[in-house]
């Protein structure tokens, strides 16, 4: 159900934009190609949010940047730092522990920890690495960079609150599984008080005002601290890079999904499409940020996803 949520999510965003290619020569259009976003990256990324795609770019021996983890390392502190930048209608705030910000990323040129891992359909992974690098260019951007037009930052900021807090059920019952009793604790006051005070979470008081932070907890997450490896690498068409043991989590973090249970089948493929483009209107240049860090994206954004996914865990 999941898959099928997220497939019509993508389906959806292309019907909106379907005959936009190209206006001006289509500048956005890239023939090269999250960590993660995790999120993801993502996590969204990835949450994953719909980054991490795309086939290598050309470039002549003086234009081509450092590649490799430190590069892609690099990229990622700059995104980050993008992240923490206050949002409209919020004041700043520093990430406390244990916050959303995930891993620490720190200094570009420090050394890092080396992970890899199998990749046995390697050909698979990169033929959907283009697809979702195309799918993401020539329609979820564009639609995304027009409801930017149209619909002010801090009414985007809201509804992406707002998202989050339906969320947090992933986010709870994960803490519990990987005994951070703090973290459970913590995603209870913030949804308590973001429901209430915040208005159903449009507003995120209890981070504004009482500095109390989202928890990134996952069941991908929950399995790699219990021990199960990655197993390989797989880049799924429209939701992008994963693997074996994230793959297993993301289904069985959907049976928390609130809107999976809404009636009748089209509404929580709307309201999944519709968040993922308000997520994507939030920021329109990190992926573009993370295809330039390396002369080979497809390796490197495998490399940080990795990485990324491992400093989840050992977290």
């Amino acid at each position: 159900m999941a898959g099928i949520k997220l497939i019509g999510t993508f389906l959806i965003a292309g019907l909106l934009c379907a005959g936009t290619v190209c206006a001006e020569g289509n500048p956005d259009r890239m023939t090269g190609s999250p960590g993660p976003a995790q999120a993801f990256v993502w996590n969204e990324l990835a949450a994953q949010p719909a980054a991490l795609f795309g086939v290598p770019t050309v470039a002549t021996e003086a234009e081509k940047p450092s590649t490799g983890p430190a590069a892609v390392k690099t990229a990622l502190a700059d995104i980050g730092a993008k992240e923490t930048a206050p949002q409209a209608g919020n004041p700043p705030q520093e990430a406390g522990p244990e916050s959303e910000e995930g891993p620490e990323i720190g200094e570009p040129g420090e050394a890092i920890e080396e992970v890899t891992i199998a990749d046995p359909i390697e050909p698979w992974n990169r033929m959907m690495y283009q697809f979702n690098d195309k799918l993401y260019f020539w329609a979820l951007k564009p639609v995304a960079k027009g409801y930017n037009t149209v619909v002010p930052e801090p009414v985007r900021v809201s509804v992406n609150n707002f998202f989050k807090n339906v969320a947090m059920p992933v986010r709870f019952l994960n803490s519990l599984l990987q005994l951070k009793l703090k973290s459970a604790g913590t995603e209870l006051a913030r949804f308590g008080i973001n429901t209430t005070i915040g208005i159903a979470g449009f507003f995120d008081i209890a981070r504004d005002d009482f500095e109390i932070y989202e928890q990134n907890r996952d069941m991908g997450q929950t399995l790699g601290i219990y021990g199960m490896p990655g197993m390989m690498y797989i880049v799924w068409p429209f939701l992008g890079p994963s693997t074996i043991r994230d793959s297993i989590g993301f289904a069985g973090d959907s049976f928390l999904d609130a809107s999976a249970y809404l009636d009748p089948f089209y509404v929580p493929l709307a309201l999944h499409a519709y968040d993922r483009i308000n997520k994507t209107s939030l920021d329109l240049t990190s992926y573009d940020d993370l295809k330039k860090a390396s002369v080979e994206p497809y390796t490197a954004m495998r490399d940080a996803y990795i990485q990324y996914r491992k400093g989840q865990i050992n977290k």
